[in-house]
C-alpha cells in the first residue's frame, strides 16, 4: 500500500528542484536532495543548494540542512528538515535506497537517470523518455502544457529560448561577456535599469540587459566562462517574488506529486 512516509531522492537542488521538495515536503515525504561541490544556481535565494555554502537556508518556512552522510541526515530528518547532500553522482541511492527518485538537474539531457533505480521514478524537462528512462516525465516549457506528466514519450525539445516573463525572453536572462571570476556589485533584489553594471567577470563589466528587479544572480567569487548564464532580470518589479517559488516551480512540483500519487498505486 502507498503511504506518505516514502523515501524521495532528489537530483539537483536549484530553485525547480526545490520547488518540487518543497511541495513533497508538505506532503509528509522524506526528501534527500544531491548537488555537486559549487553549485551555479541563478535563483540562488529559493534554491536549497545554497546550504552547500551557508550550511542551511529556508525557504518559505521549510529548512534545507547540509549533511556529509547519510547519518546526519537521518538526525536532520528527525528535527523535521529537507537534507542536501554533495554527492554529484546520487552514490546515496545504493545505501539508502529511495523509493522514488526524481531528475530536476534540468541538464536537458540524461546524466544518469535509470528507470530501475527506484520503484518509481521521474525527470524533468527534456532529455528523459518515459518508459525507457524513467516512468514520467514532466513537461518543463512554460506555456501551454507545463507541468504535463508525460507517461508515454519525451517533453518538448530545448529551445534554447527562456520562457517569457512580463513581455521579455532572451533579453531577461544575462551571459556574461568574458572568463573570470565573478563580482557582484548589485544584489538579488535590487532594481536596476538597463545598461547598469551589475558585476564584473574579472575586470569585464556585466551590465543589465532590461530595467527590472535582479531577480537571480550566480554567487559571487565563482570562476565563469563566456555566454555562461550568470543573472536573471524580472521586469514585473515585484522584489517578493526574489524570495519565493516560482509559478513555474510550483507547478512542476504539483505534477511530481500527482506522478507518484499515481504510479505509487500501480508500483507499491
Amino acid at each position: 500500500m502507498f503511504n506518505r512516509s516514502y523515501k524521495v531522492l532528489i537530483k539537483g537542488a536549484g530553485d525547480i528542484a526545490s520547488g518540487i521538495a518543497c511541495r513533497l515536503f508538505e506532503s509528509g515525504f522524506q526528501i534527500i536532495m544531491t548537488e555537486i561541490p559549487e553549485p551555479t544556481a541563478i535563483r540562488r535565494t529559493v534554491s536549497f543548494c545554497e546550504a552547500v555554502y551557508e550550511g542551511s537556508i529556508t525557504l518559505e518556512g521549510i529548512t534545507a540542512i547540509l549533511c556529509k552522510d547519510l547519518n546526519e541526515c537521518r538526525e536532520a530528518f528527525k528535527d523535521g528538515n529537507i537534507c542536501v547532500i554533495i554527492d554529484e553522482n546520487a552514490s546515496i541511492i545504493h545505501e539508502w535506497k529511495p523509493d522514488i527518485i526524481i531528475d530536476a538537474i534540468l541538464a536537458k539531457r540524461n546524466l544518469g537517470l535509470n528507470i530501475n533505480d527506484a520503484p518509481v521514478t521521474i525527470g524533468v524537462g527534456p532529455g528523459f523518455c518515459a518508459k525507457s528512462d524513467c516512468d514520467c516525465v514532466i513537461e518543463s516549457q512554460r506555456g501551454h502544457d507545463l507541468g504535463r506528466c508525460i507517461y508515454f514519450g519525451s517533453a518538448a525539445p530545448n529551445t534554447g529560448i527562456p520562457g517569457e516573463v512580463g513581455g521579455y525572453s532572451s533579453e531577461r536572462v544575462i551571459k556574461s561577456p568574458s572568463d573570470g571570476i565573478y563580482r557582484e556589485i548589485f544584489h538579488i533584489g535590487d532594481y536596476v535599469n538597463k545598461d547598469d553594471i551589475i558585476a564584473y567577470a574579472d575586470d569585464v563589466p556585466v551590465r543589465a540587459t532590461i530595467s527590472g528587479i535582479l531577480r537571480g544572480q550566480l554567487r559571487g567569487g565563482l570562476r565563469v566562462h563566456s555566454g555562461m548564464k550568470v543573472a536573471d532580470i524580472d521586469p514585473r518589479a515585484e522584489k517578493s517574488h526574489c524570495f519565493s517559488i516560482s509559478d513555474k516551480a510550483r507547478s512542476i512540483g504539483g505534477s511530481a506529486l500527482e506522478a507518484i500519487l499515481k504510479l505509487g498505486r500501480e508500483k507499491f
